[in-house]
C-alpha cells in the first residue's frame, strides 16, 4: 500500500482563522467532585472577563445531556467559534464535547479542554482558594491557547483486509482462529517448525488436569485446515515498516533440508549417526540431527539441524524419495497486512551456572519444565519419576518456589508457577503416595478460585508447606540439602531429599527486544511488552493496529491467554470490517522550505513516521523530512528537536504554547511553577 493513500476527511466548518476570535467556556462543577474545592462560580466570572470570551457558564455537569445542549445552543446562537470546557480529563471527556462541537458545525479541534479536577481540585483540597485561582490560571491559559487554534482534518487510512499473527502459542492460534472464523485471511509466523510453542511441552494442564493435546491439537488441527489462514513454520520476521492499516512485513523462512512429500518413513534418522540433546524433551534425552520436533508436532516434517549436522550424507542415502537436499537455502516472502496481533509468548529462567540451587544437569536438581517432560507419558522416562543419578525411585522431593521471580533482579510475580508445582505434587502423590513432597515458599499465589480446590487437595493429600526463605542446595551423600530460614520457626533448618524441583519464572521472549524495536512497542521495566492504557485499552499498545496477545504482555496461564487471544482477535476486526478507518488529526508538518535535511527528526521520532525523500532544489539533490500521516502519533518529539522550527505539531503550535506560558505568568510569575507534561 503506497503512503500518499493517507486523505483527509472533508471539512464540515469554514477556515475561522480570519475571522473574529469568539469563545465560550463551561466551568464545571463534576458534582461535588470540582465545586467542593473550587469555586466555580468565581471561575465562571473571571473567564466572562478574559479576551475573546463572549460567554462564560458553570454546569453541574457538562457532560450530561442539559450541559451539551447548552454548548451547542450557544455555538449557534452567540456565533461561537471555539470553545473551553473546564472539567475532568481530556482523556474521559475530550471526545464527548469533540462530538459536541463538530454536530454543531464547528471545527473539534477549535475546543480545547481544561483538567480542573485531577490536576487542581483533588490534588489541593484542603487549599479551596489556591485551587480556585489555579483553576482560573488554567482556563486563562486554555483561552489565551485557543484563540491561536485552527481547524484541522481528521485523516482517512484505508486497511488492508488482513491479519498478521506472529507467534502460534495457544495465544497466536486461538487469534488466527478468531480473526479467519469471521472471514478475514490470516497469515501466521511461527519461528519454530511446529505449532503450539512451549505448551507442546506441558503434560497435564490445569485446572482439570486435561492432557494438553485434547486443547492444543483440535485447536491446531483447527488453525492448520482454515482455507483463510497461510501457516509459516520455520519462518522469522525480518522487517516491518508502514502503518495501522498498512504494514509491510518481510519474512525469513530457513530451509528445513528436506523436501514437500516426506511420508515420515523415519530412515534418515535410523540412518544418522548424529545424537544431540532434544530440546523438546529439556534435555533429558537425545534425538537426531534430522529428526522431527516431535512425535505430535504440528505439521509433520523432518528436519536436519545443521547446527549438529556433519554432512555426512548418510541421510541422503537413506531416504527412499530422494527429498534430502544438503545445500538447500532460505527463503524471502512479503506480505501486506491490516494489523497485527503479537503473540510470541515468553521464555523461562534458566539458572546460570554456579547457582545456589545446584542447578547444573549433573545432580538431581531438577526444573519444572523437566519434571513436567519426566512425568509425559511420551517423555524420556514414559511418565516414571527417575533421579538423573542413578535411575532410581525417589523417595522424598523438595520443590523450591520463585526461583527467578520475586527477587531483586526478576521483581514480579511469574503466575502460573505455584499452580504448576501443586499439579505437578498431586501427579506425583497420585502415582507414588509413599513419596514424601514438601513445597518452600515464600507464600502460596492462586489467582482464581478454583485453584483453591487444589491448594486444599494438595494439603488433604500429606504435601507439607514450608513458609522458608531457601538459601541454598547442596548435593552430599545419598541425596541433596536444602538450607532455609524457616519464618515461623524463626530459625534456619536443612532438610535432606533425594529430588529438588525449581519452580522457575517466566521471563520475557528473547525476541522482544526486536519486536519492541522494529515495530515501536514500548516495554515495561520488566521487558514486557506494555499495553496502551491499563484500564481503558489492556488489549492494545501505543501502535495503532498492534495489539498483544498471551503472555507476551505478562505472565498468564493458558485459560487467561486463550481469553486475552479473543479480545486482541475482536479489536483486529473492529479494524478489518472497515474499508477505511479515521485517525485524528493531531500530526506534526515539515515545512520543506526551512529544513536544512539535518534529518535529527527522522532520529528520534519514536514511532518510524518521518521519512527521508530526496528532493531537487536549485538543480541540486538534497534531502528532506516527511511525515507519514499514518503513521504520526502527535507526540511532537520532532518538532521540539527541530533547530530550524521546520517542523510544526498541529494542535500544539508554537503560537498556542507560547500563548499559554504567556498568560500563566503574566502576573506573579515568581510564584509559580509551570511544568509543560505530556498531553497523551
Amino acid at each position: 500500500m503506497d503512503e500518499t493513500r493517507v486523505t483527509a476527511t472533508e471539512e464540515k466548518a469554514p477556515e475561522t482563522t480570519d475571522e473574529e476570535v469568539r469563545i465560550g467556556v463551561y466551568i464545571c462543577h463534576c458534582g461535588l467532585n470540582i465545586a467542593q474545592t473550587v469555586d466555580c462560580k468565581a471561575v465562571a466570572e473571571y473567564a466572562a472577563g478574559l479576551g475573546n470570551v463572549v460567554v462564560s457558564r458553570e454546569n453541574m455537569y457538562s457532560c450530561a445531556d442539559p450541559g451539551q445542549i447548552q454548548i451547542r445552543n450557544d455555538i449557534a446562537e452567540c456565533g461561537l467559534n471555539r470553545v473551553v470546557v473546564a472539567a475532568c480529563s481530556v482523556k474521559m471527556h475530550g471526545p464527548t464535547f469533540m462530538t459536541v462541537c463538530s454536530e454543531a458545525g464547528l471545527n473539534p479541534y477549535l475546543f480545547q479542554m481544561v483538567n480542573i479536577r485531577e490536576h487542581c481540585s483533588w490534588v489541593h483540597m484542603q487549599d479551596k482558594a489556591g485551587a480556585t485561582a489555579k483553576a482560573k490560571d488554567q482556563v486563562k491559559m486554555a483561552v489565551a491557547g485557543v484563540s491561536y487554534a485552527k481547524p484541522l482534518q481528521d485523516r482517512l487510512v484505508p486497511v488492508t483486509p488482513r491479519a498478521l499473527v506472529i507467534g502460534s502459542g495457544v495465544a497466536g492460534l486461538q487469534a488466527t482462529l478468531d480473526i479467519a472464523s469471521s472471514g478475514y485471511p490470516v497469515d501466521l509466523v511461527e519461528k519454530l517448525p511446529y505449532l503450539g510453542g512451549r505448551a507442546n511441552q506441558l503434560n497435564r494442564i490445569f485446572d482439570r488436569m486435561e492432557r494438553i493435546s485434547c486443547v492444543l491439537t483440535p485447536l491446531g488441527m483447527k488453525v492448520f485446515n482454515n482455507p483463510l489462514v497461510t501457516v509459516h513454520t520455520g519462518t522469522e520476521v525480518e522487517d516491518i515498516a508502514g502503518y495501522v492499516g498498512n504494514f509491510k512485513v518481510k519474512l525469513r523462512k530457513g530451509p528445513r533440508f528436506v523436501g514437500e512429500g516426506c511420508d515420515c518413513c523415519g530412515k534418515c534418522a535410523d540412518a544418522c549417526p548424529i545424537s544431540v540433546p532434544d530440546p523438546f524433551q529439556a534435555g533429558l534425552s537425545e534425538r537426531k540431527a534430522i529428526a522431527l520436533a516431535h512425535e505430535d508436532a504440528l505439521p509433520q516434517e523432518y528436519s536436519i539441524d545443521m547446527d549438529a549436522c556433519d554432512r555426512c550424507g548418510a541421510c541422503v542415502e537413506a531416504c527412499p524419495a530422494g527429498l534430502i537436499d544438503l545445500e538447500a537455502e532460505e527463503s524471502e516472502a512479503d506480505l501486506e497486512a491490516g494489523v497485527i496481533v503479537l503473540a510470541i509468548g515468553a521464555r523461562t529462567f534458566v539458572p546460570e551456572p554456579g547457582n545456589k540451587w545446584s542447578c547444573d544437569g549433573s545432580n538431581d536438581v531438577f526444573t519444572a519444565l523437566e519434571l513436567e517432560r519426566m512425568l509425559a507419558g511420551n517423555g524420556p522416562q514414559e511418565g516414571r519419576l527417575e533421579k538423573r543419578t542413578d535411575g532410581r525411585q525417589p523417595s522424598s522431593i523438595a520443590f523450591i518456589q520463585c526461583v527467578g521471580s520475586r527477587d531483586e533482579e526478576h521483581p514480579w510475580c511469574s503466575r502460573t508457577c505455584c499452580m504448576t508445582t501443586l499439579k505437578e505434587a498431586l501427579i506425583i502423590k497420585e502415582r507414588y503416595p509413599e513419596v514424601r513432597v514438601s513445597v518452600y515458599h515464600d507464600d502460596v499465589r492462586l489467582y482464581k478460585k478454583e485453584h483453591e480446590d487444589f491448594y486444599r487437595l494438595a494439603r488433604d493429600s500429606g504435601i507439607v508447606f514450608l513458609r522458608s526463605k531457601v538459601h541454598g542446595v547442596a548435593p552430599v551423600d545419598g541425596g541433596l540439602s536444602v538450607r532455609a530460614f524457616d519464618e515461623l520457626l524463626g530459625e534456619e533448618t536443612v532438610q535432606q531429599v533425594d529430588m529438588v524441583v525449581l519452580a522457575t519464572g517466566a521471563l520475557r521472549s528473547q525476541d522482544a527486544q526486536k519486536f519492541s524495536d522494529m515495530l515501536k512497542v514500548p516495554a515495561s521495566q520488566d521487558g514486557f511488552f506494555m499495553e496502551a492504557h491499563p484500564k481503558l485499552r489492556p488489549l492494545e499498545t501505543a501502535i495503532d493496529g498492534v495489539v498483544l496477545a498471551g503472555s507476551c504482555q505478562f505472565p498468564k496461564d493458558i485459560g487467561d491467554s486463550l481469553m486475552q487471544a479473543s479480545g486482541s482477535a475482536a479489536k483486529c476486526l473492529g479494524l478489518l470490517s472497515k474499508p477505511e478507518i479515521t485517525l485524528d488529526a493531531i500530526i506534526s508538518r515539515v515545512d520543506r522550505d526551512k529544513c536544512n535535511g539535518c534529518l535529527v527528526c527522522v532520529k528520534k521520532c519514536p514511532f518510524s513516521a518521518v521519512v527521508t525523500d530526496e528532493v531537487t532544489i536549485d538543480g541540486k539533490k538534497k534531502k528532506r523530512a516527511r511525515v507519514i500521516d499514518a503513521s504520526c502519533k502527535g507526540c511532537g518529539v520532532c518538532a521540539a528537536r527541530c533547530k530550524q522550527e521546520a517542523v510544526e505539531a498541529q494542535g500544539f503550535t508554537d503560537e498556542q504554547i507560547f500563548a499559554q506560558i504567556d498568560a500563566a505568568l503574566e502576573e506573579e510569575p515568581g510564584g509559580k511553577i509551570l511544568a509543560l507534561v505530556c498531553h497523551w
